[in-house]
């Protein structure tokens, strides 16, 4: 999930800008506080919907995978011939648009 904290234990910049507004609202509970407080929520609802919608989020991780998995490859095998490395690429980008094309039949949430 977009929203989520992320793998160093840190919130998201949307999520830091809501629990501001949040704690605003608490400090203050004025009205122009409060809107504020919506307004960033329905921001950071709507992203995470367009997110589930889209599945950029995972697509974008997927990418990542292959990315770092062919760097991984490269470092283990310094002295790999172009043909082996040629075939651990097209492994890697066969597995990224397997993935990818399974969101397809993904349920959205």
């Amino acid at each position: 999930m977009s929203g989520s904290v992320n793998h160093t234990g840190e919130m998201s910049n949307a999520q830091l800008f809501q629990q501001v507004a949040l704690l605003r609202w608490l400090n203050s509970q004025t009205e122009e506080d409060r809107r504020i407080l919506a307004a960033v929520t329905g921001v950071q609802v709507g992203r995470e919907l367009l997110n589930r919608l889209t599945g950029q989020d995972k697509v974008d991780a997927y990418k990542r995978d292959c990315v770092l998995s062919i760097a991984q490859f490269l470092r283990q095998n310094p002295r790999a011939s172009q043909a082996q490395i040629n075939a651990e690429v097209e492994k890697n980008v066969l597995l990224f648009a397997t993935r990818v094309k399974a969101l397809e039949t993904a349920p959205i949430l």
